[in-house]
This record gives C-alpha cells, sequence and structure tokens, in this order.
C-alpha cells in the first residue's frame, strides 16, 4: 500500500482528539445554571466553576498544543 508522508502521525490525531475531550469537558464542567435578575444563585461562584474547570481545559489546550508540536516517528 502506498505510504503516505502526513504531518501527523496516528499518535499525533490521537493526542488531539485525547485534548479536545479534555477542553470540551472543562467546558462542560464550566455550565451550570445561572442568576437571573430575581434570583441570585451562589453556585455561579463553585470551585468547580472558577478553579477546577478552567485548570481542566488550560491542560486541554496544552496537551492539543503538544499534539500539534510533536514530530511523528518515521
Amino acid at each position: 500500500m502506498d505510504k503516505r508522508n502526513y504531518a501527523f502521525g496516528k499518535t499525533n490525531f490521537i493526542l488531539l482528539a485525547v485534548g479536545m475531550a479534555i477542553v470540551i469537558l472543562g467546558f462542560v464542567l464550566m455550565s451550570g445554571t445561572g442568576s437571573d435578575e430575581g434570583v441570585f444563585s451562589a453556585d455561579i461562584f463553585s470551585a468547580r466553576r472558577v478553579k477546577l474547570a478552567p485548570a481542566v481545559c488550560f491542560i486541554g489546550f496544552i496537551s492539543v498544543i503538544y499534539a500539534i508540536i510533536r514530530k511523528p516517528k518515521d
């Protein structure tokens, strides 16, 4: 079979998919109900939404950058 010279290898695509899944998980952790004019919800300031979710997104973005920069083995 003809072996093409792609910029990404199989491992790069797997790492990219895992990184994107981590980013999506971070955004899901950030979601939830909000406050409106009549009712204040203190859940907006929960540790999950303010600390954990941005850290998970940051780790996901770093892993995506690593997957892009990683040089595939020939």
